[in-house]
């Protein structure tokens, strides 16, 4: 349980180059804090009840669905830990991915079977167990930068079956390619983030769609006013068109900043995972926790793997980043692994 804990934040600290947190950004970009700054002085007020179906009909448009189908969120993470009140009598894992929706489960004594999927981790819905009623997975995966065909998530329903699909980095993929966002079934359940494009981890937002009955059953119990205004507006924001402009530029660049990392990590001997479509990239190597120890002496953060069912100690996860940062990890992992391009 201590290792489905972990995170990547837990590897930054003073002075050092991060590459093991997959935020873009150290900051949201002028306009979003120029937004919020504005709302400040509502504060003295409770979220209102206008305010959230607003921002409920702006991710609903950006998604065509209707505002019933949509749930603000404090972060994807409060869809993980709601998961258990659909009262699963079995729920399926689909490993190596992010861990904090099984923690969730098991933290609620809820049943769970991993799926391991071995390299090239690609989704194989003849490994879910029938008797599963709940399946979980990531789409882009959360370390593998895998990206599942819409289609396969889609084998994975049967009847009396919920499937969540955790979207945390789907914005960051060109065209949002794969996503089952717009999927209007009652048996389906995305959860998204915007702490990642955004830069808005230490706001906690995000949001579910889903059919309104399996909202209701996700909410139920759930605290009054779960959201800040400032969350509130921060999602609305996000959901403009305009923004939605400059997530799809902001995906294009991630994707192009991707190819050339891989390039440069290739020509030093480095072994990525391919194909890769998020804004990470896992690599294979040996002595990993050594060499991550040794990259953290020369100013460079990097995730450690072993903390993801599935994986072994012979891989670490880093966050792509522009070139002027790249530099600094392929100088630090020269001089490590000694090998030059």
């Amino acid at each position: 349980m201590s290792l489905l804990r972990h995170h990547g934040d837990a590897e930054v600290g003073d002075g050092l180059v991060d590459f093991a947190v997959n935020v873009q950004g150290t900051s949201p970009p002028r306009w979003l804090r120029d937004r919020l700054a504005a709302s400040l002085d509502s504060l003295g007020a409770y979220p209102s009840v206008e305010s959230d179906y607003r921002a409920r009909e702006a991710v609903a448009r950006r998604h065509g669905r209707t505002p019933e189908e949509v749930v603000l969120l404090a972060g994807g993470a409060e869809g993980f830990a709601m998961m258990p009140r659909l009262r699963p009598r079995l729920a399926a894992v689909i490993h190596p991915s992010f861990t904090e929706p099984e923690l969730a489960l098991r933290e609620a004594d809820v049943p769970v079977e991993r799926v391991i999927l071995d390299p090239p981790f690609r989704l194989d819905p003849s490994l879910v167990p029938e008797s599963a009623d709940m399946v979980v997975l990531g789409n882009p995966t959360n370390p593998t930068s895998v990206l599942h065909d819409r289609e396969t998530i889609l084998a994975l329903r049967r009847p009396g079956r919920i499937v969540v699909v955790d979207e945390a980095f789907a914005d960051a993929v060109e065209g949002e390619a794969e996503s089952v966002a717009s999927e209007r079934s009652p048996d389906l359940l995305v959860l998204r983030s915007l702490t990642k494009t955004w830069a808005l981890a230490g706001l906690r937002c995000g949001y579910a769609l889903g059919h309104p009955d399996v909202l209701a059953r996700l909410t139920a119990g759930r605290a009054h006013w779960p959201l800040g205004t400032l969350q509130i507006e921060a999602i609305a924001a996000c959901s403009q068109p305009a923004a939605l402009e400059e997530s799809a530029m902001k995906a294009r660049e991630i994707a192009a900043d991707r190819e050339k990392m891989i390039v440069r990590l290739q020509a030093i001997g480095i072994d990525v995972h391919e194909p890769a479509a998020a804004p990470f990239l896992l690599l294979a190597v040996p002595n990993a926790s050594e060499l991550r120890l040794r990259l953290r002496d020369r100013g460079i953060a990097v995730r450690r793997c072993d903390t993801f069912p599935g994986l072994s100690t012979g891989y670490l996860r880093v966050a792509v980043r522009p070139s002027e940062q790249v530099d600094l990890l392929i100088d630090a992992l020269a001089d490590v692994t000694g090998s030059r391009p």
